[in-house]
């Protein structure tokens, strides 16, 4: 896998021009054996990047594993692949085995140039891949129901780009988009059966723990 990281927007916009025409967005086939969620929080200028492999029959917990480095690119809204992608990448890599799948908390083609974070690590891994995201980057939608599975499409320049999904009955929808090599339909159904008790799927939410846990710890 060679990885590319630029410092500039300009040579980061350039990359994602040239990666993109690498996502693929297909059918996903039989169900993965084993998932990843991935999250990354920040201690000053230090980033702490964890990812938390589960088994996707049974959501049991499986291993975590962490990677923490400086990073001196900008918080900048469509260029979060290159601020935090780096570190998700070597979290991914320590794991004792590979995943079939990854969860990103980001987005994958609901990006301006159809190429954000969670494309971007499945374009490096060559694994399917499906943003997750809380909140909206680009796109218009209709509310969808209130009830727990309900959703309705994400749109973007007049092409469905992800789908806007309630993972629980009566809270606020989280924003689903396919990275690489799975589509919508399959995009919300990972994500649907990952979800337990919570708003976000169990791997996703593990990672996020744990990141914000090292890095309340390092921040002292």
């Amino acid at each position: 896998m060679k990885e590319t990281w630029p410092d500039t927007l300009a040579a980061g916009r350039s990359l994602q021009e040239r990666l993109g025409t690498r996502v693929r967005i297909v059918p996903f086939g039989k169900p993965p054996e084993k998932i990843v969620g991935v999250d990354a929080a920040f201690a000053g200028s230090y980033i702490i990047a964890v990812a938390s492999m589960y088994r996707y029959s049974s959501l049991e917990h499986l291993e975590d594993a962490v990677n923490g480095e400086k990073t001196e690119f900008p918080y900048v809204p469509c260029y979060l692949a290159f601020r935090e992608g780096h570190a998700i990448v070597l979290a991914v890599k320590k794991l004792k085995t590979r995943p079939d799948l990854i969860l990103v908390d980001g987005h994958g083609i609901a990006h301006p140039r159809g190429f954000g974070i969670a494309s971007h690590i499945g374009v490096l891994f060559d694994v399917p891949t499906v943003g997750c995201a809380k909140s909206r980057l680009i796109g218009e939608f209709v509310e969808p129901g209130k009830r727990k599975g309900d959703w309705t499409y994400l749109s973007y320049r007049g092409r469905n780009v992800g789908a806007v999904l309630r993972t629980r009955e009566d809270v606020k929808p989280v924003f689903v988009s396919p990275g690489h090599m799975i589509d919508i339909p399959s995009a919300i159904g990972v994500v649907m059966h990952c979800v337990s008790r919570y708003r976000v799927p169990d791997p996703l939410r593990c990672a996020d723990h744990l990141s914000k846990q090292f890095s309340k710890a390092i921040s002292g």
